[in-house]
């Protein structure tokens, strides 16, 4: 009896064990990406609600107001004729950018590191690719204005002749063609070796050269800027002064205000580039690991980077009057009249 009794106890604890064992198991599962997998599988990300909800709807604001700004340029430049001009198919190069990173690049890139990555390696690859290709054309784009602003500036009787349509248009396709090439080229180890680098099924990461990158996308093009906005400062001071020695007083003045705009446009973008580029090469080479509202810190500084996507359009078009006049006719719905290309925009 004794001993039935004792085996009676052991059997309930053993199937109390069981029991336990089974539902922990069956927890382990639920929070794998892929519990068939067992221990190859990536945990799922443990978030608080309210936090991702924040996030969520910062991302959601951001995402849409990119796109929005974005389109309206590029419907802007393409549908009024006034402004089918060589400067503006560099601006319109820079929306379709801008538009693609605010539609795809945003919303995936905020929401990647939240979930079960599970689409497979080579379409996060070709994530990757298209977020770097969108990446470095919109700094071509950059640079290419910033390039044509300088001849406007600094050789303005040059500028009918060198800064052509074709010129430009060949410039951004090379622009492009550049980005891709280089994008293919820098992720090339992960096209080789797809999923090489991975730790566990679930998540989507590539491998780079961080050296090579903050060459390619921060020092290079920063220093280009730099050089084109020294040589417009230096060049916009002495042709105030010699107007000023030369001419009227009302004629200086306003070669001096125009003057002084673009020299302060271009110094916006300087700051603005620096503003949003640099918090994430700082954070990447410094490896700081901080959470804020439940988010890396590298993610908040990437989605900052991104946030030049949101800036551009208001730098280089949204301020201006032509363009608060064309948002007016599109919102309206008058570029669909007849005749509504060749509306006075100026």
């Amino acid at each position: 009896m004794p001993r039935l009794v004792y085996g009676g106890h052991q059997e309930i604890y053993q199937r109390r064990s069981t029991l336990f064992l089974s539902q922990r198991m069956d927890t382990d599962k639920a929070e794998l990406c892929f519990p068939h997998l067992h221990n190859s599988s990536c945990r799922k990300s443990k978030i608080d609600p309210t936090e991702n909800q924040i996030t969520s709807v910062l991302l959601g604001f951001v995402s849409i107001l990119t796109s929005v700004l974005n389109l309206l340029v590029i419907i802007a430049i393409t549908h009024f004729r006034q402004l089918h001009t060589s400067t503006n198919l560099a601006l319109l190069s820079l929306a379709v950018s801008d538009f693609l990173v605010g539609l795809v690049i945003i919303p995936v890139d905020g929401i990647k590191w939240k979930i079960c990555w599970t689409v497979g390696d080579l379409v996060c690859l070709v994530y990757y690719t298209l977020s770097l290709t969108l990446f470095i054309s919109s700094v071509g784009n950059i640079i290419l204005i910033s390039v044509d602003r300088y001849v406007a500036i600094c050789q303005p009787l040059l500028y009918q002749s060198k800064m052509t349509g074709k010129v430009v248009t060949i410039s951004i396709c090379v622009c492009w063609l550049y980005a891709f090439g280089y994008s293919i080229l820098f992720l090339l180890d992960n096209f080789m070796y797809l999923g090489k680098y991975k730790s566990c099924e679930g998540e989507c990461v590539i491998f780079y050269s961080k050296e090579v990158d903050l060459i390619m996308s921060c020092i290079i093009p920063f220093g280009i800027i730099i050089f084109l906005y020294t040589r417009v400062v230096i060049v916009a001071v002495s042709q105030a002064r010699a107007m000023r020695s030369q001419v009227t007083a009302v004629t200086s003045k306003t070669s001096k205000k125009s003057e002084i705009k673009a020299v302060r446009s271009l110094g916006i973008v300087v700051v603005v580039y620096i503003a949003c580029y640099f918090p994430f090469f700082f954070v990447v080479y410094s490896e700081t690991h901080i959470t804020i509202l439940g988010t890396p810190l590298v993610v908040i500084t990437l989605s900052i980077c991104l946030l030049n996507s949101l800036m551009n359009p208001l730098m280089y078009t949204v301020l201006f009057p032509w363009f608060r006049k064309a948002i007016k006719l599109i919102v309206t719905l008058q570029i669909l009249k007849p005749s509504s290309s060749d509306v006075n925009i100026f």
